[in-house]
C-alpha cells in the first residue's frame, strides 16, 4: 500500500535520518512511502494540499513553531494523521489540542520510529477504507465514505451526493468503486454507485436513496438486490 508522507523539519540531519528510516522500513514491509520534505511550517502550509496520509512535524522550527503550524493545518485538514518529532517532549504532550496521533522524541532511534510508524499504519489502514480523495478545478478534498449516499456519472462529470452537499469531481465509477468497500457500495445501473446504508426502499425499477429516487437497470437489478440482502443480512 502506498502512503503520502510529509516531513516538516528544519534540521538536515534529522530529515536524512527519517528518510533513511522510511526506506529501511519499506524494504522490510509491503508498504511504499512517497516523501515530501518541507524545511519549515510556513513553507509546508503555503504548499499544503490534503493529499497526505501522514505528517511528521518538528516542534522547534524557525518562522513558525510546529504547534502553531499544526493548529493551522487542522483548519485545512482535520483528518490527516499527525506525529510530532521533537526533542521537546514537554510540549509534545500538548498534541491533544491539535489531535496529534503520537510523538517521537529526538534523537530518533529506528526501534522507536518503527513502533510508532506501525501504530500509525494500523490506524491508516482503517481510515483508507473510510474515505476517498477527489479533485475538481484544482481543489482536492477528502470525502468520508460514510457520508456518501451515492455517486452519479452525468455526462463527463462525476457527482458525489452526500447528506450535506453535492460534490463535483474528476474520475469515473470504476476508479472510485475500486477504492470503496464492495460490501457497502453497489451499482444499481451504469450511472449510479449506491451506499446501501442509505437505501430506504426498492419499488419495481426504482431505488429510494435518502430523498432521491434512482433508476435501476434490468441487467443490474439481480446483483444489486443480492448485494442489499447480503448487506442487511450481515447487519453492517
Amino acid at each position: 500500500m502506498k502512503y503520502q508522507v510529509a516531513i516538516v523539519e528544519d534540521e538536515t540531519l534529522a530529515t536524512d535520518t527519517l528518510r533513511s528510516y522510511f526506506k529501511r522500513y519499506q524494504e522490510r514491509s509491503v508498504h511504499e512511502f512517497l516523501l515530501d520534505i518541507f524545511p519549515d511550517g510556513e513553507n509546508f502550509l503555503i504548499h499544503y494540499k490534503p493529499i497526505y496520509d501522514l505528517v511528521l512535524m518538528d516542534i522547534q522550527m524557525p518562522h513558525m513553531n510546529g504547534m502553531d503550524a499544526a493548529a493551522k493545518l487542522r483548519e485545512m485538514d482535520h483528518a490527516v494523521t499527525l506525529i510530532f518529532v521533537t526533542n521537546m517532549a514537554q510540549y509534545a504532550v500538548k498534541g491533544y489540542e491539535v489531535n496529534a496521533f503520537d510523538y517521537i522524541v529526538k534523537p530518533v532511534s529506528y526501534a522507536g520510529f518503527s513502533l510508532k510508524l506501525q501504530r500509525a499504519l494500523n490506524q491508516l489502514a482503517v481510515k483508507k477504507d473510510q474515505e476517498i480523495i477527489v479533485s475538481h478545478d484544482d481543489l482536492i478534498r477528502r470525502v468520508p465514505s460514510s457520508q456518501i449516499r451515492y455517486i452519479e456519472i452525468s455526462g463527463h462529470d462525476m457527482i458525489i451526493h452526500t447528506a450535506k452537499e453535492n460534490i463535483e469531481a474528476y474520475g469515473n465509477l470504476k476508479q472510485v468503486e475500486a477504492k470503496l468497500n464492495s460490501a457497502i457500495f453497489a451499482r444499481c445501473n451504469n450511472c449510479y454507485l449506491v451506499n446501501l446504508n442509505y437505501v430506504r426502499a426498492i419499488q419495481g425499477q426504482l431505488v429510494y436513496v435518502g430523498d432521491d429516487v434512482l433508476q435501476m437497470s434490468r441487467p443490474r437489478r439481480k446483483a444489486f438486490i443480492q448485494a442489499l440482502n447480503n448487506y442487511l443480512g450481515e447487519g453492517l
